[in-house]
């Protein structure tokens, strides 16, 4: 059997995440575009936290982006919509709401309200800064750190 770069990074992945219960992964954003606007204010967050409709509205609505102007017109809107639909999860909304806020997902809720403390929360101020507890997050690790 031939091991393509694919096929070895792949078991690389799955053997690591067998041997560690508590590890998280998600493909961290790779698109040059996307990692430059938008870590120019925030943590670039992986695009399958959130299915495709979420990104389509988020980008469609860049002039009130949680309260900022985050404006971005043109190709370059263009290219980084396509690249996070493309990356985007699966849909698991029961609901006709489109989730814009990762923390307010059923599985962010479940993996953190329970588990983070008051002094863990007032340190990160957020639940938005997922660098405060997961020190890999911008790598796509977001185990328990």
């Amino acid at each position: 059997m031939k091991i393509t770069p694919f096929l070895a990074v792949a078991t690389i992945a799955l053997s690591g995440a067998a041997h560690s219960d508590e590890m998280e992964y998600m493909p961290p954003v790779t698109h040059a575009a996307t990692l430059e606007e938008c870590s120019a204010c925030h943590m670039v967050y992986p695009a399958g936290f959130l299915p495709p409709q979420s990104w389509k509205v988020m980008m469609g609505t860049l002039d009130d982006h949680f309260g900022e102007d985050a404006g971005l017109y043109g190709e370059t809107r263009a290219e980084i919509e396509a690249y996070l639909v493309a990356n985007a999860g699966r849909d698991r909304s029961k609901g006709s709401a489109v989730p814009l806020r990762i923390s307010d997902l059923p599985w962010f809720r479940h993996e953190h309200e329970e588990e983070v403390s008051k002094r863990q929360f007032e340190k990160a101020k957020s639940w938005a800064n997922c660098n405060a507890c997961h020190k890999q997050a911008e790598q796509g690790i977001f185990e328990d750190d």
